[in-house]
């Protein structure tokens, strides 16, 4: 699809000298492109309403990267989104992307932790840290029996509710000992946030578990009553940690992406939006207050929300501002107005992470087993953090006769990953799944992603420092974030949180009375 790209025109005033609302979007990720489709619906809707959208590097999508290589579909950025989490597909039927919705293999759903160079399975009935069979468990080679004596006597004799928050290390280490946190949780976690499981808030990334513990006490407990309501949340796999290994009625797949790569989203969207509305290779270098104009007849040509954004094609006037940035992005554009808030975005911390996906015959694959693919521990000292298994995962995305590994590396601690060179990091690669999966067949493709400080990490304290952001931006008039730094990093909530800004804006401009062109 096309997107049509011009330089910023002149605005045209209306004959009764008060001209339409404006608003700025800076970041042409799929926030920002979402909160661009809700402000083009709201246009074609009636409202008297113009915006840009303002994108730094040459490219829509932000990390969502799509392409196809030897019949391939190869995603550098995210595969899919939690089938749970509706705004995704919601939005791609809006765009008339229905009939390339494409479900999960769930019938082919398994997943493995890597132990000693070996495919340990997670056993059924296992919700993210938490047993709830007692066979499989027992049974598992995934933990010792001193761990597994530890999770029996959880249901009788749970520790006290934590009273502050703390991360989801020290919430699993109290439940169910640390080599449910070395095994499980830190594999599980690291394989969405890049993160650390000792320093991500429990409270911001599993809320469910900690109204489980005020509620139940043991959470063992709390999980096997929520099962007999079957309300069991979905089983986790490379990509998404979910809360439950195995779910075999559940009538809807785990993951859904688009037959033809994540792309199609972002060039739906685009196709769809104003001409000239889009800005490519266009830095924001800073946004600022209109100053008064002392002179009596001037003295209520601007709102108070208005917006000065200066571009390399010079400064124009806004609105509204919505900002679908890394929050640290916004912090270093919003201190010159706001020093607290910026303070507050700045201290939200990143992480990076390194896509290699390979293309093999799958004749080269016969040691694969069954699955979607297997999670790393950082105790096994790899440079690997997962692989997915790609052809088994979703149907359709590969050749007959072709197979996928879609590698991950990075995250918290492994920043210098980042600067080593493509044929190292590919040897690296290939080197672990030798040792893993016996594999020793030469690629046919390899394409490799950086992706340099993209991962939100919601740390402890995450919900405070949130809660300073929004009393923050509720004080400025006409300004609103969107983005993975704030509710949840999947592209459903990025989506979310773009229509949000939207709307926020909206019900602003609505209520501030229009600016004089006199």
């Amino acid at each position: 699809m096309s997107v049509i790209l011009s330089e910023p025109s002149e605005s045209k005033e209306p004959p009764n000298g008060v001209r339409g609302r404006k608003v700025a979007i800076i970041g042409g990720g799929i926030a920002g492109l979402s909160a661009a489709w809700s402000l083009e619906k709201a246009r074609r809707a009636g409202s008297a309403l113009e915006y840009r959208l303002y994108e730094a590097s040459g490219r829509l999508g932000g990390v969502i990267r799509s392409e196809t290589i030897d019949g391939c579909v190869i995603e550098g950025g995210p595969d899919s989104w939690l089938t749970e989490k509706p705004a995704a597909a919601a939005l791609c039927r809006e765009l008339g992307l229905a009939d390339q919705l494409l479900p999960s293999n769930d019938h082919e759903r398994k997943t493995y932790i890597v132990v000693r160079n070996r495919l340990i399975p997670l056993p059924d009935g296992l919700m993210f840290m938490i047993p709830t069979r007692l066979v499989p468990t027992a049974f598992t080679r995934l933990f010792s029996w001193s761990t597994k004596l530890r999770m029996a006597r959880e249901y009788l004799f749970p520790p006290p509710p934590a009273t502050e928050d703390e991360s989801v290390a020290t919430m699993t280490r109290r439940h169910f000992g640390q080599e449910t946190v070395d095994r499980l949780v830190s594999p599980l976690l690291s394989g969405v946030y890049g993160g650390n499981a000792s320093q991500l808030s429990v409270r911001a990334v599993l809320p469910r578990m900690v109204t489980m513990e005020q509620n139940h006490g043991s959470l063992t407990r709390a999980m096997l009553a929520a099962r007999k309501k079957a309300t069991v949340p979905p089983p986790p796999a490379p990509g998404a940690p979910g809360l439950a290994s195995e779910t075999r009625d559940r009538p809807r797949s785990l993951f859904t992406t688009l037959r033809g790569g994540m792309r199609q989203m972002v060039d739906a969207i685009a196709a769809q939006l104003q001409p000239g509305a889009i800005h490519l290779s266009s830095t924001v270098h800073s946004i600022a207050r209109p100053k008064p104009d002392p002179r009596p007849s001037r003295l209520h040509a601007a709102p108070d929300n208005t917006w000065l954004i200066e571009t390399a094609f010079g400064q124009e006037q806004f609105d509204g501002l919505i900002l679908a940035l890394p929050a640290w992005v916004s912090a270093s554009l919003l201190r010159p107005l706001n020093a607290p808030l910026a303070e507050a975005l700045a201290g939200v911390p990143y992480s990076s992470s390194i896509t290699v996906t390979m293309g093999f015959n799958m004749a080269d694959l016969s040691s694969l087993p069954p699955g979607f693919g297997y999670l790393v521990p950082a105790t096994e000292k790899r440079s690997m953090l997962a692989c997915t298994f790609v052809h088994a995962k979703f149907a359709g995305r590969t050749p007959a006769g072709k197979g996928v590994l879609r590698c991950f590396l990075g995250g918290s601690g492994n920043e210098h990953l980042l600067d080593e060179t493509d044929a190292h990091l590919t040897e690296i690669v290939l080197q672990e799944l030798s040792a893993i999966l016996g594999l020793k067949a030469t690629p046919n493709f390899v394409r490799i992603v950086r992706s340099r400080h993209s991962m939100a990490q919601y740390a402890v304290g995450h919900l405070e420092r949130m809660l300073i952001v929004r009393h923050a931006v509720a004080a400025i008039p006409g300004l609103a974030l969107a983005g993975n730094a704030y509710e949840g990093i999947g592209v459903p909530d990025c989506i979310r949180t773009g229509q949000q800004a939207a709307e926020a804006v909206l019900h602003a401009l609505e209520e501030q009375p229009a600016a004089a062109t006199v």
